[in-house]
């Protein structure tokens, strides 16, 4: 009975840590958290009185990150907030057991925080993690999912600020970093894996190599993954090491916050951050008019973009009814009655990022966001308007090649995407029509080497065009 009492004892109690109410504050605000990219710092090693102390931290790491390009560029694309979560002790264990470092004579020191940060986790000294190794991080995993699930669902990486000016930090499913001088850039660093899918730029190890958007084993300047990179800001493709497996690896730079700390990110990697960006967030904020009907509405109909703004705006905005380009570049549209005709009219806003950021002539992927109105007029005046929303992700690859290329796109839409591949004078050689995440390769072998054009067209509106290089 005393068993089954004690055991009772301690569930109630565990489920009663996990259900702790923690007070929230906003680091950042930029728009709603189901159309932003939610950042949450979680304190560790921080006692009820040193939670100011945090804040402070946190949102001067804040700063520095969106100072910091490309997140200074999309800003407006985050939220960051933070959750003041107190500890009984201040700092972080070091039980002095690194085997990458000569530890001895030093005394080990263990604290008594919340999510039990420990440096020489995994036998690196300078390794800060919840835990001393996957093993005994496993229950704290539990308990930081538990806090986030218990008082902000809707994150997108967490971060946890650990009180101790010992330089350390690691990457993983949650990032943490120390609070010292460099806190900031190794906080930017870790989300660079986290968040981004970055690997480091010094070398990791045998065990943690893997092709990525900064690592490869291609050396062909013509199909290394960066090659539109190559030859600008330094951009090439460097070893790893002299001997061994890291000699078989291969790096875009030499001086990348992905290998040292006090430097900004290289090209690649700002890249691959702005690709991961689009990914995640839509730059469509909301438009107008928005319901899904709309009845009997006067002219001159008026249509609006509240569009998520890169700093400076490299927004590309097409405007086309009724496949006409009508306007560019403009978020507010107004369509007049002799703008139309007799039936179903279609109004389609097209939004992409046109910034010199993303080189995506040869790149693999496009990220493409529409709206569209379908405007049914008579003579008797608009009876309805109806509104969408479609997200195209589309890829061409190989690119360049000899021989086929392959087309897919995804989307929520049912609808098929034409393919139209013209020369650069404009005329149309291939049309073909592709599927909803359906590869279709398309045989270009039997053309001349050079520059080609992809128009892609939803019905007969063009949404997309991308460069082919024939070799």
């Amino acid at each position: 009975m005393k068993l089954i009492l004690y055991f009772l004892i301690i569930v109630e109690t565990t489920l009663f840590s996990y259900s702790q109410t923690f007070d929230i504050e906003t680091i950042k605000y930029s728009g709603n958290n189901d159309k932003r990219i939610n950042l949450v710092f979680l304190s560790d090693g921080y006692q009820s009185g040193e939670l100011d102390q945090f804040i402070t931290e946190a949102s001067n790491f804040t700063t520095t990150m969106f100072n910091t390009s490309p997140f200074k560029e999309y800003k407006h694309y985050f939220n960051v907030y933070a959750i003041k979560i107190p500890s009984n002790d201040s700092g972080a264990d070091h039980p002095a057991n690194a085997t990458d470092t000569d530890e001895t004579g030093a005394t080990p020191e263990f604290y008594d925080t919340y999510f039990n940060a420990t440096f020489d986790a995994y036998g690196i000294h300078r390794l800060l993690f919840y835990g001393i190794d996957g093993v005994s991080a496993g229950n704290t995993e539990v308990k930081i999912e538990n806090v986030l699930m218990d008082h902000f669902p809707a994150y997108d990486s967490a971060i946890i600020l650990v009180n101790t000016t010992t330089y350390g930090g690691s990457g993983g499913k949650f990032p943490i970093t120390y609070n010292g001088f460099w806190g900031a850039n190794v906080t930017i660093h870790e989300l660079g894996h986290s968040l981004f899918d970055l690997k480091d730029e010094y070398y990791p190890g045998d065990a943690l190599v893997g092709e990525a958007i900064n690592m490869t084993q291609e050396t062909n300047t013509g199909l290394v993954k960066w090659k539109n990179w190559l030859n600008t800001s330094n951009v090439g493709i460097y070893p790893y090491g002299n001997t061994g497996v890291a000699a078989t690896w291969y790096k875009p730079h030499q001086n990348c916050i992905m290998e040292h700390i006090n430097k900004s990110f290289c090209p690649v990697c700002k890249e691959g951050i702005i690709e991961k960006i689009h990914d995640l967030v839509s730059p469509i904020d909301s438009y107008t008019p928005n319901s899904n009907t709309i009845n009997n509405p006067g002219f001159p109909l008026d249509f609006q973009l509240s569009l998520i703004n890169p700093d400076p705006n490299t927004l590309t905005r097409v405007w086309t009814l009724n496949t006409l380009n009508v306007a560019n570049n403009v978020d507010e549209l107004s369509v007049l009655e002799t703008d139309l005709v007799n039936g179903a009219n279609t109004l389609t806003a097209t939004v992409y990022d046109d910034t010199v950021s993303l080189r995506v002539d040869n790149h693999n992927s496009l990220h493409v966001n529409t709206i569209t109105w379908t405007i049914n007029y008579s003579t008797l005046g608009v009876k309805t308007i109806d509104s969408e929303v479609t997200r195209y992700d589309i890829t061409l690859y190989p690119n360049p090649s000899n021989t086929f290329i392959n087309l897919k796109f995804e989307s929520q839409s049912t609808a098929n995407l034409r393919v139209s591949i013209s020369g650069l004078d404009g005329k149309q050689i291939k049309s073909t029509t592709i599927s909803n995440h359906v590869n279709t390769p398309i045989d270009i072998s039997d053309l001349s080497t050079g520059i080609y054009l992809a128009h892609f067209y939803l019905e007969n509106t063009l949404i997309a065009t991308k460069k082919i290089a024939k070799n």
